[in-house]
């Protein structure tokens, strides 16, 4: 299908092209791109037009295709039936959770990118679910499932598979290479002609992808294309900062990662505006905001930081580590904004706490997770010892201290509603929208630490929890649902509404949004077990309660006041 791409269009494609691959296979591989335009129907219009990228209705809520399950049904089905039923004022997106076949990793070691697990469901059930929300769906990047049939055409020696993996010397010096796991970085395996090692960044069922081959990356530019069609409007690119990889480097945050990065904007901006990229990076804050690029890479990037500075501040009623953050938080380039969060599928990330946290107060977090029946996951730090990663726990349990219920409750929901007020797009994991405790069977049966925090359950028992106005699935998911209906109605809370820090009384987080048009609003939030005076915030009308604010905060209450 022929279509219209502007010259200056072609010349940067070009040029990415040239400085992934070479000035002399530049133009085949431009060429070869712009050929694959209306591929399943992407593209196929006139180009360019314009899109409204983000608005304050928007919030994801992510979860796994199996995350709620029903009898006789495909679990799809069961998702979408209860979200279409509870979740339509408070959620504009699903991120569904790899729903790809796999063999490991909850999804995450992909068997075959271009089908749904039949134990979901099928194209059809994922397409329904895109009938009433957006959907976000994962580009798993880094690696394939050993089980795929890429990689067993590979062992075979297959064309173009048999290029399709990192095979390395075990003698040569990897000491370089950046680890987020404790595990052997090479794994020997048997081809046709003879063994090999090869690379295995997160696991031995994981084999990393060659993309220093552009057959690689077009593969993934096809499979990117079919999710598109599919209904994705956001696109995760799922451990991407490890994607190139050259011996001799920290093989992390390469250049040629972020060209990557900045080549799959250009696609969707090209075919599919309306479409964003989210980077999953999970490293220290400064690494983490550099796939922004200069408004030329991910739309979105993860807020790693905030998970670990929030829980901390919440568990101590100490705020000034997650204040100081805040304040020193430049504003995300122009098109780009932040995905906020506290939970999601992963564990709470420590490495994001890296010179923001002193190592006293990292280890006494670390032990407070302990404490509370959570697991501390490990990575191979460079000078070989074993360092914590990530904090696996859910996040209520995490801020539950056991001793009283509807404190628990309150904190809990403040912590919730701290990304809802900060600058960007705010995401809640389907755990926390019921206030789940960790799954102690599920660790139990996997006895992977993760499993913590991946609870399936089942709908009856899920309705007849959310039955009970006392309970705590029922209040955390009402007020959650109805704090996020309330935000979609305000203008200050539009993703590109800048934010500052506002001087409070300590323990107090005191968010202003100004929107473009619209009033503004001050977001107050008590991080501690006290009730706190703040009369100067006083008389103004608060959008969560509804009424005029008194001037106290109740221990971990939250406020939205508006402008008059």
């Amino acid at each position: 299908m022929s279509v219209w791409i502007p010259s200056e269009l072609r010349r940067r494609l070009r040029e990415r092209f040239a400085r992934l691959y070479g000035d002399e296979s530049a133009p085949a591989c431009k060429e070869r791109l712009l050929a694959a335009i209306g591929r399943y129907g992407v593209g196929a219009g006139t180009l360019p037009r314009e899109t409204t990228r983000w608005s304050e209705r928007d919030a994801v809520l992510i979860a796994y295709g199996d995350s709620i399950r029903a009898a006789d049904e495909p679990p799809l089905t069961t998702l979408k039936t209860f979200a279409d039923e509870h979740l339509q004022e408070a959620f504009s997106t699903l991120h569904i959770l790899p729903f790809y076949p796999y063999s490991s990793d909850d999804g995450f070691s992909v068997i075959d990118y271009r089908a749904v697990n039949p134990e979901l469901g099928d194209w059809d059930d994922v397409r329904a679910l895109g009938e009433r929300f957006d959907l976000m769906f994962d580009l798993v990047l880094n690696h394939a499932s050993r089980k795929s049939a890429w990689f067993r055409s590979y062992r075979e020696g297959d064309a173009p598979y048999r290029s399709y993996f990192i095979e390395a010397d075990p003698a040569a010096d990897l000491s370089a290479v950046v680890r987020p796991r404790s595990l052997p970085l090479l794994t020997r395996v048997q081809r046709a002609d003879g063994p090999a090692w090869v690379w295995t960044t997160f696991s031995d069922d994981q084999m990393d992808l060659d993309f220093r081959n552009p057959d690689v990356l077009f593969e993934f530019i096809d499979i990117l294309f079919g999710y598109i069609a599919n209904g994705a409007r956001i696109i995760r690119l799922d451990a991407v900062a490890y994607v190139w990889k050259q011996i001799g480097t920290p093989c992390i945050h390469l250049p040629e990662t972020h060209e990557v990065v900045k080549l799959l904007r250009e696609i969707v901006e090209m075919v599919a505006p309306e479409v964003l990229l989210l980077t999953e990076t999970n490293v220290p804050h400064e690494e983490n905001i550099s796939y922004f690029g200069a408004s030329d890479e991910a739309h979105m990037v993860y807020q790693f930081s905030l998970p670990p500075l929030l829980l901390h501040a919440l568990q101590t009623g100490d705020a000034r580590h997650l204040l100081a953050w805040l304040r020193g938080l430049a504003a995300p380039p122009p098109g780009c904004t932040w995905f906020n969060f506290t939970a999601s599928h992963d564990g709470i990330g420590v490495r994001p706490l890296q010179g923001l946290l002193p190592d006293a107060e990292i280890n006494a977090l670390i032990e407070r997770i302990r404490a509370r029946g959570g697991q501390v996951s490990t990575r191979r730090a460079e000078d070989g010892r074993d360092v914590p990663y990530e904090l696996n726990i859910t996040y209520f349990d995490a801020l539950s201290d056991g001793r009283d219920f509807m404190l628990d409750t309150a904190r809990f929901l403040c912590s919730q509603t701290v990304p809802m007020s900060l600058q960007g797009m705010p995401a809640v994991y389907i755990q926390s929208l019921f206030g789940a405790r960790n799954d102690e069977a599920g660790y139990r049966a996997t006895g992977r630490a993760r499993s913590l925090n991946r609870k399936k359950w089942v709908r009856a028992e899920l309705d007849s929890l959310l039955s009970d106005p006392t309970g705590r699935e029922r209040i955390i998911f009402d007020e959650l649902r109805r704090r996020l209906a309330t935000r979609a109605s305000l203008a200050a809370f539009h993703p590109d509404a800048p934010q500052t820090v506002e001087p409070a009384p300590d323990g107090v987080l005191a968010i202003r949004r100004t929107p473009a048009a619209g009033r503004a609003v001050d977001a107050l939030h008590n991080l501690t077990d006290r009730a706190i005076d703040v009369r100067g915030f006083a008389g103004r009308r608060d959008a969560l309660a509804g009424a005029p604010f008194d001037g106290h905060l109740a221990p971990y209450q939250c406020c939205w006041l508006l402008d008059a």
